[in-house]
């Protein structure tokens, strides 16, 4: 049973003032806009200098001091940027960040090199040693890396705890903290937070903190896209996305990018010029003109197509669960309803399922796990084993030993990992030969 698009869970949201849809709108972005002139190309053109020509030493100091500040107090608007150097800024990427803010219904965006880096940079502009974090209990690799590994010689801790209980949360705060970063949906599990209740819960004690001391909300939004889930628009302060994945769409390019409130534009770009990790403009180009426009035709026939292979994994004897958004059996059926949305409203679960193989014991279902996927690798046409997600091929993967081995095995059961989960992406082929192929390898088994 496919996903019916006439499903409304809320109001759509508002449309622009010239009244054409958002979909329409990550198409064509701003029709006129002032970094170049590229009024008789259909597309805009690739952007492939490092360094831009000055007319005067004089302009040369204008556009550094127009490039960004480290006091918010200072606020410059031009009518149009003074092009420098690529590291601060050049047309391609200032035309992608216009569209994912407008996407992610943000006031700003600025992109970086990878999704780590976007990770680093929000972090990184806002917490500083003797600050602390407190995150989700079960995070991507590298990020729990981040954290772990390298957070620490900052004198930066981090508190990792159950999002799904506010209770848990509200206690881990101190009054050191300043972040509450989370990831929903979870990867690879597929729990989702609540984010506006996290918001709520943020508001209130904010209220009882000056305003340098105040926590913010950091929400890695990856696995849903801008296309079925919006934080900010829930009261979140940043999102972070890997462009890599669903927003980038096809697995040529790596990316990443921070959304928020308008104040931390010029601290994100500083960050951006002075660690170096800049989104090279022949990486920003496709996301403009290929990922960004496609995203809506993409996550809408993914979904279909998740929605049956995660029915169809759901009757097979060999798997202990399937988790994912879109079933009436997802544990958090009624807040995916109500939180992963698209422009128009309707119910979109997105394109990622997370399955559990059975087994007579973890070690057990780890084997029949590692055993299904490797017919997978060898075998399968359509179904292929890789990292990433978001593609337009499925692709399938074991999050214990491949994107979450940085977690110690002994705490992924802990952290809600189990070491026989599978975390499969589906891409645009018809579902019927993703199931072929899957049906295939858990036969062989």
């Amino acid at each position: 049973m496919g996903i019916v698009h006439e499903e409304r869970t809320q109001e759509p949201e508002e449309p622009e003032e010239n009244g054409y849809s958002t979909e329409t709108h990550l198409i064509y972005g701003r029709m006129d806009d002032p970094r170049w002139d590229y009024s008789h190309h259909l597309l805009p053109p690739i952007s492939s200098s490092a360094t831009y020509r000055l007319d005067s030493a004089q302009r040369g100091a204008q556009g550094f001091t127009e490039f960004a500040h480290s006091s918010p107090e200072v606020t410059v608007t031009s009518k149009a940027p003074i092009y420098i150097y690529d590291r601060l800024g050049e047309p391609n990427k200032d035309m992608l960040e216009e569209n994912l803010a407008y996407a992610e219904r943000g006031d700003i965006a600025v992109s970086f090199a990878s999704g780590m880096a976007a990770i680093a940079g929000v972090l990184g502009i806002l917490t500083g040693s003797g600050s602390d974090i407190v995150a989700d209990r079960l995070l991507y690799g590298c990020t729990y890396s981040l954290l772990t590994n390298w957070y620490p010689r900052l004198k930066i801790p981090t508190s990792f705890v159950d999002f799904s209980s506010l209770e848990e949360v509200a206690r881990a705060v101190t009054r050191h903290t300043r972040v509450l970063y989370m990831e929903s949906p979870v990867n690879p599990t597929l729990r989702l937070t609540d984010l506006r209740a996290v918001a709520a819960m943020v508001k209130e004690l904010n209220a009882a903190r000056d305003p340098e001391d105040r926590i913010f909300t950091v929400v890695d939004s990856t696995f849903a896209t801008p296309f079925c889930q919006r934080p900010i628009t829930l009261g979140i302060d940043f999102v972070v996305h890997s462009l890599t994945k669903g927003i980038g769409g096809f697995g040529t390019d790596i990316g990443g990018v921070v959304v928020g409130p308008q104040w931390s534009k010029d601290m994100l770009m500083l960050y951006r010029k002075d660690f170096g990790g800049v989104l090279s403009p022949k990486s920003a180009w496709p996301v403009l003109v290929q990922g960004l426009p496609s995203l809506a035709v993409r996550m809408r026939q993914m979904q279909e197509s998740a929605m049956q292979v995660a029915e169809f994994l759901t009757r097979r004897p060999e798997i202990e669960s399937v988790r994912y958004p879109g079933l009436p059996s997802f544990p958090q059926a009624e807040l995916a309803r109500r939180q992963m949305v698209d422009y128009e409203g309707g119910f979109a679960p997105g394109a990622m399922i997370y399955f559990v193989m059975k087994g007579t014991s973890p070690t057990d279902s780890l084997k029949r796990a590692e055993c299904f996927i490797n017919h997978v690798a060898r075998h399968a046409y359509c179904v292929t084993l890789a990292v990433s997600l978001g593609n337009i091929r499925t692709l399938i993967e074991h999050p214990g030993s491949m994107t979450h081995s940085a977690i110690p095995a002994e705490d992924q059961i802990a952290k809600g990992l189990d070491p026989g989960g599978i975390r499969l992406s589906i891409g645009l082929e018809r579902p019927e030969d993703i199931i072929r192929d899957l049906c295939i390898s858990l036969e062989r088994m």
